[in-house]
């Protein structure tokens, strides 16, 4: 093909989508149900974290150009200059970063092996990214990549991927990239507080696997007890199962937070505490007959080396998370069946 090869769709090309919204951009809550939600969360669900590109390119493809709308922030914002990176990946392996400056709308191309293969292209999330369309540059052929069983990972902002230095470093993208699959980043930094509207939308969403990863923020964001933590989660589980019965459900309660964990918030609890609740929710659940369901405890998965600023981990701690919520996903033997079942229908 010669450079001026014809735009493609992006629409097979993109992964890590949930829901769009009225201009076709993809966002993380059901635009029809954002009335029930915190603004906090309607607000961080407008921002594409974890969508990406997937391609295969035929061998002697040796660029691809995406172009794309993107936010450029106003006069005086101090994020005004931040150029867009874009993050070229085979596999496990970051081949190259690629910088443009910040432009309403723009194309970038990004240089690729000459041997071709399957590649994942990593956006500039925070710039709100709408890719309008991609095409090989310089010869070549592009083609979607294989579709992967979708994985639903809800959590909050660790979930997000905050202090990562790459949107790639964020653990549900190492996990996925471990296992195989599709990760739908689901994380709302200061959100994931058990609001059930949020469950209810998980219900409705198609998956192959469902990750929970929430509850710090209900220490003191907006204070629970062990009781009512309890409860919450024993609720947003029971809300997730009415549109998922059978689907793996995998629960991480919260990971280190020394300032939390035994200090209490303005109803009496400290994170520990809350961190048992949550567990012990898991454990009845499972007890009283919901196979599909497993429990990952958080509180042994990271040291303080390994946070960025007392509660967020840097990216050997988002390495670690990714690496436990790998094995944990191995070893219930899900994993692998999540990749045999792909069946991504409701309740899948």
């Amino acid at each position: 093909m010669s450079p001026s090869a014809p735009w493609l769709e992006p629409e097979p090309f993109l992964r890590g989508t949930a829901w769009r919204d009225g201009a076709g951009r993809p966002v993380r809550a059901d635009p029809a149900d954002l009335a029930r939600l915190p603004w906090d969360i309607a607000e961080r669900a407008g921002l594409p974290v974890g969508v990406r590109l997937e391609f295969t390119a035929a061998p002697g493809t040796r660029a691809v150009e995406v172009r794309y709308r993107a936010a450029v922030p106003g006069a005086g914002d101090p994020l005004r200059a931040l150029r867009h990176g874009f993050a070229l990946w085979r596999g496990a392996r970051c081949l190259a970063e690629v910088f443009a400056e910040p432009a309403e709308q723009a194309t970038v191309r990004i240089e690729l092996p000459s041997d071709g293969g399957e590649f994942t292209v990593r956006l500039p999330e925070q710039q709100r990214p709408l890719v309008l369309g991609l095409r090989p540059s310089r010869g070549g052929a592009l083609s979607p990549a294989p579709h992967r069983p979708r994985w639903l990972v809800h959590g909050d902002s660790i979930t997000e991927g905050w202090w990562a230095t790459r949107p790639a470093h964020a653990w549900p993208a190492v996990a996925g990239r471990a296992l195989g699959l599709d990760p739908v980043n689901l994380g709302y930094a200061g959100g994931a507080r058990g609001e059930l509207p949020l469950a209810e939308q998980l219900a409705r969403l198609p998956g192959a696997l469902i990750t929970l990863a929430f509850g710090t923020n209900c220490w003191a964001s907006v204070p629970s007890s062990a009781p009512l933590l309890y409860e919450t989660t024993r609720a947003f589980v029971a809300l997730v199962r009415r549109g998922h019965p059978d689907t793996p459900l995998l629960l991480l309660s919260p990971v280190l937070r020394p300032a939390a964990e035994h200090t209490r918030n303005a109803l009496g609890a400290g994170l520990a505490e809350l961190r048992t609740a949550m567990e012990e929710a898991v454990r009845d659940l499972v007890a009283a007959g919901d196979t599909r369901l497993a429990l990952l405890p958080g509180r042994p998965l990271l040291g303080p080396e390994d946070l960025a600023d007392g509660l967020h981990p840097n990216d050997r701690g988002h390495a670690r998370i990714a690496a436990a919520v790998a094995a944990a996903l191995r070893a219930a033997g899900w994993a692998g069946r999540a990749g045999r079942e792909s069946r991504v229908g409701r309740g899948g």
